[in-house]
Order: structure tokens, then sequence, then C-alpha cells
């Protein structure tokens, strides 16, 4: 017997067929609200909390006879209370496509509420153009001034440069790592044979599909940084109402005449469909706060700006700048996996007890931990939240959109530039366009210090993916464990892939006992980056047909 489902329905039939439409069942304790309003959900949802009346009770009782009673409700909840809270129950699903690198980094900031999904660099060329025009930002301040011509010169040469030189890499790439060099299955006895050794039409097929996808995903990974930071990509946005009212806020507050556009663009859309979650963005609740987040960023440049000393170093860095001692982690990490389980005895108690512990006893404890982990998705418990690692870093601009993804850390950056000086690909060199790439790279910082001067922040846009960038990452061990395997995964791409294996032998050197919960670190090299992740895909993409 189901002691959690009513023996009996509180509701007629009438009452049952009116709520068949707006929710998935009428008689279990478990159900889904399917009424159409999406504001009604939420305020179904939020009004919940506040009676002892069911839900599917509350909506017969009060919305079913009031079409607007859910914005209603939000409006005192929201404007009265200011319970924003309640501004979690709206959720969105928002497209944007045709905006720069710049601003998609801008919303992808935004750790908590919101989910993104950004057009890849890696699988599609961006080498498309548009009423015969590359698709690249145009920023209003930079085209109306006298660096307009030069703006877009030079973000064309840079286009150019990608373009005539997809084709060669690919070639390039292709004829470096041959077809013949790798295996493939064959369906008839499911083994791994070479790719002269296949038989069957399909497999020799999809071998090639295989082929083709790595190799292509490689040259481009290669040509990536050529492009620059004003290169327009699209990103699909899934949150609730409060994380996009936030947002907002922030694109609102920018310098940025594209964030401001699109500030009010996304409010628009989104007051066809959550309004009462996103009201506050722009009113003058919104404008304080818009205000107050100028402010910070200037006191913070006024207070920089007199008490630094500004000094740029050329090239590469991955420094684990700060940390604790093991044996002080360690002692953190046990007391926390104790506690739990340990009834009646306060953090502080359980911590003096571990730090008389033998120190072999308490790495024994780890190891314990570490085995339990059998594939990189067991993530450790949160006991091992209580230690940080600070990691100072200039990569490259697109290796840092990979790392951007991250949002479970802090992570603090500075504006784009060329002060930090570039990174030449080893195939850029090896396919003969070095100078091509040299070219585009002066090119480059010739127009942005000219701009720069007058425009810094829309300086960064004529700035290439292949300058290296400024940026500090803080995060936990767990979140270590999360962010180093995932980031030195067979498939990742080349750059990010050495910095992650340079972060994870600094934290083994400083904590060699604690790293040991990373087991999943792949240290290896290898050719084609994305050959085994293709492998697997077009294995699922038969067993669907």
């Amino acid at each position: 017997m189901d002691y959690l489902t009513p023996i009996l329905s509180e509701f007629s039939v009438k009452e049952k067929k009116i709520l068949s439409d707006h929710f998935s069942n009428t008689d279990g304790n478990v159900f889904a609200i399917i009424t159409p309003q999406q504001v009604d959900r939420g305020a179904l949802m939020s009004r919940y909390s506040r009676t002892d009346k069911s839900m599917r009770r509350i909506f017969l009782d009060e919305f079913l006879k009031n079409k607007n009673r859910g914005e209603e409700f939000y409006n005192r909840v929201l404007l009265e209370y200011g319970d924003d809270s309640v501004a979690e129950l709206g959720e969105a699903q928002i497209a944007i496509e045709g905006l720069s690198n710049i601003a998609v980094k801008k919303i992808e900031d935004r750790r908590i509420g919101l989910s993104y999904l950004e057009k890849s660099s890696r699988y599609v060329a961006w080498n498309k153009k548009e009423n015969g025009k590359y698709r690249f930002y145009r920023d209003p301040e930079i085209m109306k001034s006298k660096f307009a011509d030069m703006y877009e010169e030079t973000c064309n040469f840079s286009f150019d440069v990608y373009s005539r030189n997809i084709e060669p890499m690919i070639n390039y790439v292709r004829e470096k790592y041959p077809i013949e060099k790798y295996n493939f299955k064959d369906s008839k006895d499911g083994k791994e044979k070479p790719f002269s050794k296949l038989k069957n039409e399909s497999d020799i097929k999809s071998a090639n599909m295989i082929y083709k996808g790595s190799t292509k995903a490689k040259a481009l990974d290669i040509l990536r940084g050529l492009l620059p930071a004003s290169t327009l990509t699209n990103v699909g946005i899934t949150g609730n109402g409060r994380a996009f009212e936030y947002l907002l806020t922030v694109l609102g507050s920018s310098d940025l005449k594209e964030e401001q556009d699109l500030a009010s663009k996304i409010k628009k859309e989104l007051d066809k469909i959550i309004k009462s979650f996103v009201r506050r963005a722009d009113d003058k609740h919104g404008k304080a706060f818009q205000k107050y987040l100028r402010d910070v960023k200037n006191k913070s440049k006024t207070i920089s700006a007199k008490q630094i000393k500004s000094n740029p170093k050329k090239g590469t860095r991955t420094k684990l700048v700060d940390y604790e001692s093991e044996k002080t982690a360690i002692d953190k990490i046990i007391t926390s996996i104790m506690y739990e389980q340990s009834p009646s005895t306060s953090y502080q108690d359980i911590l003096q007890q571990v730090k008389k512990m033998p120190m072999k006893n308490k790495t024994k404890i780890i190891d314990e931990f570490a085995k339990l982990r059998t594939n990189r998705r067991h993530r450790p418990s949160r006991a091992f939240e209580n230690i940080y690692y600070t990691f100072d870093l200039y990569n490259n601009f697109g290796m840092f959109r990979d790392f951007h993804r991250h949002r479970a850390l802090t992570l603090e950056r500075q504006l784009l530039t060329t002060d930090h000086g570039y990174n030449i690909p080893n195939e850029i060199k090896i396919l003969g366009i070095e100078k091509d790439f040299k070219d585009c790279m002066n090119k480059t910082k010739e127009t942005f210090d000219k701009i720069r001067k007058k425009y810094p922040e829309q300086g960064q846009y004529v700035v290439n993916f292949a300058y290296n960038y400024p940026y500090f990452m803080k995060f936990n061990l767990r979140e270590a464990c999360h962010l180093l395997e995932l980031r030195t995964v067979p498939q990742g791409h080349v750059d990010y892939r050495k910095v992650a294996q340079q972060m994870f032998s600094q934290i083994n050197k400083v904590h060699p006992n604690l790293s040991k919960i990373m087991k999943f670190v792949d240290m290896k090299e290898y050719d084609l980056e994305r050959f085994e992740s293709e492998k697997r895909t077009e294995e699922k993409r038969k067993k669907l047909k």
C-alpha cells in the first residue's frame, strides 16, 4: 500500500476535469504543474508556502476565476514585500544571436540561476559573411570616431587570415594524421581494426565521418587564435526570473553600448513571458542598483590608479599563489568527513581530536576515500570543499573562454589587451603561415594601442583570441577534482589541457596526499583530441537508427 497516496480524492468529477488541463494528475501526491501561464505556475508555488491548502485546491479557489491572479500576486509580493526568492519560481529560455565575445563573457559571468549554451569555435567555422561583410561587432563609439576605418580594416584582416587558412590547415592535419593511422570498429565482429581492413560500406562511411569531424575540429582549434573578440556568436540562456533580473541590471550598468542594448532587448522579450519576475530591472530600484555597480567599478578604478603601478609581463603564466599547509588542510577535511557521522559532537571538538591522530592514520583515511571514486563523475564529498587554491593565470583568451564556463569558484579578470603578448601554435609555423599570423597580431596591437587611449573598453573588440589574458581563479579541492579532471580529458583543447595539467602538478607538489583524490586527471598527450570522442558519438548515432 502506498501510504503517501490519498485513498479518496478531495476533488469532484467536475473539478478533476478542470484540473487535468493544469496538472499532470488529479489524485497523486506527486504531480507536475502544466498550467499554460508561467506567471501562474510560479505564483502557485509561492502561494503554496503560505497556506495549508493543497496546490490544486489553491488553483480552483483562487486562480481559476481570476486570470490575472498570478501577476497580481507577484506585484504584491515582489513590489510590496520585496521577497526576492519568489522571483526564482519563474523561468525562461532566451536565445541571443549576433553578440560579441566580449558581451557573451559579461553575460556568462553570472554564476547562479542561469545556464548557457554557446556557439562552438571547434565545430563551426566562423568565416561566413553576411551581406558581403564578416560577422563581427562594430561598436557605435568606434564607428563614429576617427578609428572606424582602422578598426574595420584590422578585424577584416584577422578574418581574412583565418578564412583562407581553414582548408590548408585541415589538409595539413589530415596529412600529418592520416586515416590509416587509426583503428575503427568493425560492425561484423565488434573489434577495432585499421581503416584499410574495414570491408563494410557503413563502417567505412562511419570511419570517414569520425576522421573528418576530429581533423576539422583540430584545424579550427589551431586557427581560432586569429579571431578577434568582436566575432559574433550565439548563446542560449535558461534561467529563473531573479537571475535574469540581476543580469539585466549588470548589463544596464555597462559602459559598452552593446551590453546596454542587450539589456533592453532581453528585457523586452522577458516581459512577454515572465514580466512580473523582472519588472524591477529598470525601475527606480534597478536604476539605483545600476548606479551602485558603476560606483563600485569607478571607485575601484580610482583607488587602483593611485595605489598600483602597472607592470605588464609577456608570455603565459600558471602559478599557484595561495594555499594552506597540507597538515592544516588534511585536519580540516577529515574533521568535515567525520562531522556528519559524529552525533552530538561539535566541529571544534572533532578538530581537536583529529589533530591528535597520527599523520599516517589521517593519510590512510584520504586514501580510502580516493579508492571509493571509480570514475570522474563520482565527485568527492563536500568535506573536500574546506581547502582552497588560488592560481594567477595568463592564458590566451580563446582558452579562457573554456575555463570561464566553470562557475563554482571565484574568477576575477581584467580588460582584454595586447599587453601580455601571444603564442603561436607549432602547426602555424609548420604550415608556413607564421608571417601571416604575426602580421595579424602586430596589426591588431597597433590598432588597439591607438583606440585604447580614448576607448579602453571598446578597444577590447579588436583583440585576437591568441593574445594572453590575465585572470585569477580560486577554487576548493572538490571543484579542483571536477575542473582538472574534466579539462584534461583526451578530447579537450590542447591549450587548456596543458594548463589544467600544470595546475594539478602544482597542487600535487604542495599537497601530495590530498591530490590523490584527483584520480582521473589525464597527464597524457594526444594527436587528434576529438578522435575517441567522435567514435563514441558515432556509436551512439548508430544505435539511435
